[in-house]
């Protein structure tokens, strides 16, 4: 799994005391099945920094169509930010927060690596790359 780092104003030494210090620590997207031209993609992004930060939109170039979601009492939400707090992490996992991927402009397939950018309020832009899992892959989490 390809993990980048955060661009982000300021001197490194000020983002390091005040600002959000976020990476990529786990992700997948599940193979979709059925030609349904969608599929939902996780990931963990941990913010070792001080200040919280906002999710605020991701771009691939799998879809021109990526939207994030929550999951409340078995329905799922489209939402226009999620938070990842001062000292911790914020989880898109199957069931609750994710990533859903709209009208694919190709079928990715298990064992590729699909490329998001994920867009913070603070931070700015962060890279990483999805490997394709098996449609039912669910990481265990400690």
């Amino acid at each position: 799994m390809a993990l980048a780092g955060c661009s982000s104003s300021g001197s490194s030494d000020d983002r390091a005391k005040d600002g959000p210090e976020l990476k990529v620590t786990a992700s997948f997207m599940p193979e979709p099945v059925g030609g349904s031209g969608m599929a939902a993609g996780f990931v963990t992004v941990t913010n070792s920094g001080g200040t919280a930060d906002r999710l605020t939109s991701v771009t691939s170039p799998l879809s021109d169509d990526v939207t994030m979601h929550t999951t409340k009492n078995q329905q799922m939400l489209s939402v226009k930010s999620l938070p990842v707090p001062a000292h911790g992490e914020l989880d898109l996992e199957r069931g609750g927060n994710h990533l859903m991927f709209m009208d694919l402009k190709k079928q990715p397939k298990r064992g590729q690596q699909v490329a998001v950018e994920l867009h913070f309020a603070k931070a700015g832009v962060l890279k990483a790359e999805l490997p394709v899992e098996q449609p039912t892959y669910n990481p265990q989490h400690s």
